[in-house]
This record gives C-alpha cells, sequence and structure tokens, in this order.
C-alpha cells in the first residue's frame, strides 16, 4: 500500500476547497493543500484524520507558532513535518507567524 501523505502550504488568497490537488506515484498519495492562514490549515488537518493520511508536512511559511497548531489540530495522531526557514525569501524574509496568525 502507498503511503498517503499531504503537503499544505500558506499563500493570501488560497482556498483549501480549489487550491488542491493530488498526486500518484506507485509509492506515494500526496495531498497537496493551499491555506491562507494557521486557523484555516488546522481545518484542513483535522479533516485528513479523516482521510487516512500518514503524515502531514507543511510548507515554509509556517513559524513554531504554526507548526504546534497544526501538532495541536491532528492531536498527535499524524505525524508533522516542516520545511523550515527562519525567514522565508517568498515572504518578504518574514516568518509566517508574523502573517498567518
Amino acid at each position: 500500500m502507498a503511503l498517503k501523505a499531504a503537503f499544505i502550504f500558506l499563500a493570501p488568497g488560497a482556498d483549501p476547497s480549489k487550491d488542491k490537488s493530488i498526486i500518484k506515484t506507485q509509492e506515494v498519495e500526496l495531498h497537496v493543500v493551499g491555506c491562507k492562514n494557521y486557523k484555516e490549515a488546522c481545518e484542513v488537518a483535522r479533516q485528513l484524520l479523516t482521510d487516512n493520511i500518514g503524515a502531514i508536512e507543511l510548507c515554509g511559511g509556517f513559524g513554531n507558532i504554526g507548526v504546534a497548531e497544526v501538532v495541536k489540530a491532528v492531536e498527535n495522531k499524524i505525524p508533522v513535518g516542516a520545511i523550515r526557514f527562519d525567514i522565508h525569501p517568498g515572504l518578504n524574509n518574514s516568518s509566517g507567524d508574523k502573517i498567518f496568525i
């Protein structure tokens, strides 16, 4: 059975009902979802609990607070990892903790 994983990215104006895709290979089924803020990302993460997702990776736009909020949202039932930037080049060298809260 292939690993079902998710990648959640942040972008102003992103809509998870439209800004999403599923990529399937022999070994991985990757659900990619865009969210406009941490609150929305937590809602998406909770939904992933019902989709049998085995891992969630968060984009570099998530700061420490955002990662912690997603971990809490899934109640530690899904491993959560994050791409890390202390300051993200795509966010004018800022942390997502200053933008997406």
